[in-house]
């Protein structure tokens, strides 16, 4: 082991630096912070005050505990009070002037054996060291926000970092309860490097008025799990800072995918940096505060786009579990459902599978018997589209193919009495060359759930350019029945969600082909940093790496962006029949079942 670790300097006491101070205190290490600021110091002293304070109200901590920790932390105002620091780590602003000066000023103070450390998440590693004295002891420490409660550390290496430094700071990360991920030396890293590029496409998305900010956000939570929106994510973190930390990637990427969009810069030029502003996407109940507040841009409550039409029975073509997962949802509700495949058969084993499924939710108490067979009842199977002629709405879930669609369209049109609306549940195709397959586009839309169906609660709404108002205000009043939460979008590739989510899980991927990082270390930060259900490879293999490959095909054919063109590593995969989960192998392997 290279050094204890024992006597630590915290350089830089805002929000971060306060709250790695914290952790660093509570872990029974001596602190000393050091900020030029005064007010920043007094801060920060009463921030760990109340934070522990908390702590021992919640049954965390002991008062004991908590007395121990607050005499272990001190503060200062100059560098020399780090003189003593076996390590010492910095989370002053993003900007190498600043930064750079701090080491310099940090090498005339501290021993030979002490390790400096860069809290930053944008800024070269490598740049930092060579400006040291010292570059084989300057490595990146990057906690994330809230320091005390997120449990991802970054270990980052430059090519001029000795190894014992990094195993001496990553098994002081396990030490504080962190999990410690060893990364190179590139802007980002790995967790902000995909996060803020998704972040960016967001702001993008939003710029375009291809969506609405509440609706981008909702699709993003509802639709992956993820506990924030992007919007509201770019103003917890700061709009300014997301824009330095985009900066530092185009300059090394050049991928046009980091080239921030040029709302961040409006919007941080205009000082509308987020919730230390009071306001950024969104505007907030005060400067620092996290309640949001309506603004003009606010949707009026209630405010429907108009009448729809009635609805009381509902059509859904297919068999598969897409099909047959809407199918229940609609039964559920309350509506006659008639579930129709090519043949009898595949229709009764769909039914099947809706029966299977409403038995485990009796099981598990989450349905009466009683509303499982009135459920059950309500649908009807059927081996032909002749059965779709009286339903008021008939929604298409059936193979993702541009042919096989506007075939099944064709014939919607002929069997589908005049007025009925007619959706597809595509999730890449374009609507309006589905809905060009009949003679009444205007009553075709997009009405894209998630798997599964049933427990998922977004859909996607896609209107085209030849929909009617009063589909789109149907389809917006039967998503509120079904319990369903529709978010508005236009009918372009991966619409809201696998347009921000298939470029993402793309990077990760080419992250893996360059040797930045190995698969277990990216899920993991994704899961611990950026509050992922799931890390970008687990997904891929859960979602079949077929499916992803294309979905990427798509989206790079629509915007004709190079970034986007698909990881040959997920077409080597794909070419070697290694799908995921469903064959056994994809970028992890599985017990077969």
């Amino acid at each position: 082991m290279d050094t204890p670790l024992s006597t630590i300097a915290v350089v830089g006491l805002g929000t971060m630096g306060t709250g790695i101070a914290e952790v660093l205190a509570l872990a029974g290490r001596e602190v000393i912070g050091i900020d030029i600021s005064e007010a920043a110091a007094l801060g920060a002293v009463a921030s760990l005050e109340a934070s522990t304070a908390r702590a021992v109200g919640r049954g965390r901590i002991t008062e004991e505990e908590r007395a121990a920790a607050l005499a272990r932390f001190r503060t200062a105002e100059t560098l020399q009070a780090a003189a003593d620091a076996e390590l010492v780590i910095e989370v002053v602003p993003e900007s190498y002037e600043i930064k750079q000066q701090v080491f310099r000023e940090l090498d005339a103070v501290v021993s030979p054996t002490t390790i400096l450390a860069t809290g930053t998440n944008a800024l070269s590693v490598t740049r930092l060291a060579a400006e040291s004295q010292r570059p084989e002891r300057v490595l990146g420490l990057h906690f994330f926000n809230p320091a005390p409660a997120m449990k991802l550390v970054e270990v980052v290496s430059s090519v001029l970092t000795a190894p014992p430094a990094v195993e001496t700071v990553t098994a002081l990360a396990r030490e504080l309860g962190k999990e410690p991920v060893a990364v190179g030396d590139r802007p980002g890293f790995v967790a902000d490097g995909l996060l803020f590029g998704y972040l960016n496409q967001a702001a993008a998305m939003y710029e375009a008025n291809y969506a609405s900010r509440e609706d981008i956000d909702a699709a993003m939570k509802l639709g992956c799990g993820l506990p924030m929106g992007p919007l509201a994510l770019l103003d917890l973190i700061g709009i300014d800072t997301a824009r330095t930390v985009l900066e530092a990637m185009y300059a090394e990427s050049h991928d046009r995918l980091h080239a921030p969009a040029p709302v961040l810069g409006q919007l941080s030029s205009a000082g509308l940096t987020g919730r230390k502003a009071g306001r950024g996407f969104y505007t907030y109940d005060a400067p620092g505060g996290q309640d949001v507040v309506p603004d003009a841009l606010t949707p009026a409550a209630g405010a429907e786009a108009g009448a729809g039409r009635a609805v009381a029975s509902v059509g859904v073509a297919g068999s598969g579990t897409m099909a047959s997962g809407i199918a229940e949802v609609f039964a559920k509700a309350g509506y006659g459902v008639v579930l129709a495949a090519r043949t009898q058969e595949k229709a009764d084993l769909a039914k099947g599978r809706i029966a299977k499924s409403l038995e485990r939710s009796v099981s598990k108490g989450r349905l009466s018997a009683e509303a499982r067979d009135e459920t059950l009842a309500r649908i009807t199977a059927a081996g032909s589209l002749d059965a779709f002629a009286e339903v008021d709405l008939a929604v298409e879930a059936v193979a993702e193919d541009l042919e096989i669609k506007q075939q099944l369209f064709a014939a919607l049109d002929k069997v589908c009495r005049p007025g009925a609306v007619l959706a597809t549940t595509t999730s890449s195709l374009p609507v309006v060359a589905i809905a060009r397959a009949t003679a009444r586009p205007e009553d075709v839309i997009g009405m894209h759930f998630f798997n599964p169906a049933p427990a998922m609660k977004l859909v996607e709404v896609v209107r085209t350019v030849l929909t009617a108002d009063d589909v789109h205000a149907t389809v917006r009043a039967v998503c509120a029945k079904i319990r369903k939460h529709p978010v508005d979008c236009g009918d372009r590739a991966g619409f809201i969600v696998n347009a921000l989510l298939f470029p993402y899980l793309n990077n990760a991927i080419k992250m893996v082909e360059q040797h930045y990082a190995s698969l277990d270390d990216i899920d993991a930060a994704m899961k611990l940093g950026g509050g992922y259900p799931m890390g970008p490879f687990e997904l891929l293999d859960v979602v079949g790496l077929d499916v992803s490959l294309a979905i990427e095909k798509v989206l790079h054919k629509e915007f004709r962006d190079p970034g986007l063109a698909p990881a040959p590593l997920l077409e080597h995969l794909v070419a070697a029949g290694c799908l995921g989960r469903k064959t056994g192998r994809g970028f992890r392997e599985y017990a077969r079942r």
